[in-house]
């Protein structure tokens, strides 16, 4: 079974960039059909989809967030990495990464709706 967990920094003050990792185990990040997912909720809100990098290293970010983010690979390390520059207290959230095999999910109702996510990592935007 593959596991994922998160982990970064839990305070960023504004205009910086927020960096996270995804540390992957039980499985290879580029395992045909595999797709990894970047996803956040904000204190009292939904879930927010923040964009994917697929086995093959293909990309796609939410279009409201795409001129700040950027999703890569560490195959030597099995992992997934975040950026997110230029960060305000709106990014405010509970960072997930989450796996999906042979499919995109762009709009999750639920952590469930993916094959596997991670425990989460809380993010605060603060100076």
């Amino acid at each position: 079974q593959v596991q994922l967990q998160e982990s970064g920094p839990g305070l960023v003050k504004p205009s910086q960039t927020l960096s996270l990792t995804c540390t992957v185990s039980g499985g290879s990040i580029t395992t045909a059909s595999y797709y990894w997912s970047w996803i956040r909720q904000p204190p009292g809100k939904t879930l927010e989809w923040i964009g994917y990098i697929g086995y093959s290293g293909d990309t796609y970010y939410r279009p409201s967030l795409k001129s700040r983010t950027s999703i890569s690979m560490d195959t030597s390390k099995n992992q997934v990495n975040l950026q997110l520059s230029a960060v305000t207290p709106e990014d405010t959230a509970v960072y997930y990464c989450a796996l999906t095999d042979g499919v995109v999910i762009v709009s999750p109702r639920a952590l469930s709706d993916f094959n596997s996510w991670g425990q989460g990592t809380q993010v605060t935007v603060s100076s």
